[in-house]
């Protein structure tokens, strides 16, 4: 009885020592989940800027200018935006 009342104090102990490692790891991965390669499973290029930082706020006003021009307007913006290489991605022309 002895034996399973200190294995019991083992195991509450290192439970107890594991809820710690919780809170370290929760503020250690929301910083180094931008540091990690696309590749390796990381955010990818295109990701949009975390909210609450002035490039978020940057990237919203870009992106409600671009939803309040005209289709066509928009397009030719997409286009120039691309340059030469867009037209060569598989596309024909004719």
């Amino acid at each position: 009885m002895p034996q399973r009342f200190s294995s019991l104090l083992i195991l509450l102990a290192l439970a107890v020592g594991l809820t710690g490692c919780g809170t370290v790891n929760e503020k250690l991965s929301a910083g180094m989940g931008e540091y990690v390669p696309h590749w390796a499973g990381g955010l990818p290029a295109d990701a949009p800027p975390r909210a609450g930082t002035p490039q978020y706020d940057a990237w919203m006003k870009e992106r409600e200018r671009k939803r309040m021009m005209p289709a066509a307007d928009r397009e030719k913006e997409e286009q120039a935006q691309k340059g030469v290489t867009g037209a060569t991605s598989g596309a024909a022309v004719h």
